[in-house]
Formats: C-alpha cells, sequence, structure tokens
C-alpha cells in the first residue's frame, strides 16, 4: 500500500470510508445488534453490550451478543430495569470467552444503576461531556461509575482503564455508534450534544496495523498514546469527524486490501 503524499493518502481514506460506510456493512458487524431495536434504550443497552464482548473473531461476537439478547428475553432496557435476584442469576450460565455469566449479571447490575440514577447512559456520557469538554475524563468517570456497583473482581478487566493508559477500543466503538450521524445508515448518533470531533478511534490490531502502513501511526504500542496519535492524524483529513475513518482503517484491515 504505498502512499506517496497526503492527496493521496486523503483519497485512499475517503475511498475506503465510501467503500465500508454502508448498510452491508451492518449484517457481519457487532453493531447489527443495537440495529434489532427502535427504542433508544434498547439501542444503547444491546449496543453497550455487544461492544462490551468485542473481541475477537465477528461471526462469534454477534453469535454470542445475539445469545445475550435471548437471555434478556429480546427486551433489554425492561430486563434492565424489572428482572428479579432470580432472573438475573439465571444470567450465569452465559459465557463468551473470558466474559462470563457473573459478569453479564453484575454488567445489569451497573446499567441498571446508571438509567436509575441519570436515566440513560446517554445522559450520563453527555452531561459529564458538557461537564468537562474532554472525552478523555467523561471515559475515566465512566469507568469510576460503573464500578461503583457491588461486582465480581473478575468484571474490572471488561470495562478498559483509560487512567491506565488502556486504548479503550470498545468504549470508542460504542462511542462512535451512539454520537455519529450521517446519512449511511449505519451509526446512529442518538447523542446529540456530544460532538463528533470529540471521538477517539477505536484502535485494535486491524485498525492499528493499517495505520501504521498508511504511516498514519509511529508508535508500536496499541495503547492511549496510540489512539491519540492515531486520532490527531484523521484530524487532518476531518476535524470534524475524524472517527468516520474507523471504516477505513478497519475494514481494509480485515480484508488485507485496498483495491478489488
Amino acid at each position: 500500500m504505498a502512499i506517496k503524499n497526503d492527496n493521496s493518502l486523503r483519497d485512499t481514506l475517503e475511498y475506503l470510508y465510501d467503500k465500508y460506510n454502508r448498510e452491508e456493512f451492518i449484517e457481519h458487524d457487532p453493531i447489527s445488534i443495537p440495529h434489532k431495536f427502535g427504542r433508544q434504550e434498547d439501542i444503547e443497552i444491546s449496543g453497550f453490550l455487544a461492544a462490551a464482548i468485542a473481541w475477537g473473531n465477528r461471526k462469534a461476537i454477534v453469535k454470542s451478543a445475539n445469545m445475550m439478547l435471548t437471555y434478556l428475553d429480546n427486551k433489554p432496557y425492561d430486563f434492565v430495569l424489572n428482572a428479579s435476584d432470580t432472573e438475573i442469576k439465571n444470567l450465569y450460565s452465559f459465557v463468551h470467552r473470558t466474559f462470563n455469566g457473573r459478569d453479564f449479571a453484575d454488567f445489569i447490575k451497573s446499567l441498571r444503576h446508571f438509567y436509575l440514577k441519570y436515566g440513560s447512559l446517554g445522559n450520563f456520557f453527555e452531561e459529564n461531556y458538557l461537564n468537562t469538554n474532554d472525552m478523555r475524563i467523561v471515559l475515566s468517570k465512566f469507568r469510576t461509575e460503573f464500578m461503583c456497583v457491588e461486582h465480581n473482581d473478575h468484571c474490572d478487566k471488561h470495562i478498559s482503564s483509560i487512567d491506565k493508559a488502556s486504548a479503550c477500543k470498545r468504549l470508542n466503538m460504542y462511542l462512535r455508534w451512539m454520537v455519529r450521524r450521517d446519512d449511511r445508515g449505519v451509526d446512529f448518533g442518538l447523542w446529540k450534544r456530544i460532538p463528533m470531533s470529540s471521538l477517539y478511534i477505536p484502535l485494535d490490531v486491524h485498525s492499528g496495523n493499517t495505520g501504521r502502513e498508511l504511516g498514519l501511526l509511529q508508535r508500536t504500542q496499541n495503547d492511549w498514546k496510540a489512539v491519540e496519535e492515531l486520532t490527531g492524524s484523521l484530524r487532518k483529513f476531518d476535524a470534524s469527524d475524524p472517527v468516520r475513518f474507523d471504516f477505513a482503517l478497519f475494514g481494509v484491515g480485515v480484508d488485507k486490501r485496498v483495491n478489488d
């Protein structure tokens, strides 16, 4: 993938963005899970749970996320608010790789805390962003709030800590889903009080490797410093919506090619 100059790189990014930011992308991606719903609360909750287990093979992620919905009677918001202790314990039999049933149950309890205290996940993120104008601070506050509910220690590993320099890939991906808005029909754009310019790239192996190949990222570790470097590079091409190029970096990383 030889890129000679910024104009060539811009053309490549735009080509790949257009190629992957399409409704056809939805079916085989974890974002297909929240697309099953029309109510904002169901979208927020199902999207958060799908994002929480989004590492590894995409087909396996989607299968496990659909199983999560089955456990929740395909009514995520109703389950979060109203499930009995017995119904929550029934979640213990779920497993997706290292995310086990007790983690699932504790996630439901923490989500209940957010909806009872803030009204929604969106309200928490929007209000904290408006108070700080810094998504890095919001990510830190979110983890603190999520973990303030009693939970098993194993659960800690499933909410990344920006304070420990994690890339926070799954949280950044979830924020992209909820905040980004365009006419393509992939991302939801529900949280309109957060500007798209404030988002950070959901850095993973695919997007990191592609970013390095394109000369957008020099750092070799996939940590928060790499997230800031790559997002900064992408802001040069679209300051108002840098993470739209996540489609380009992730897509070509999966396909292992630029052109068909």
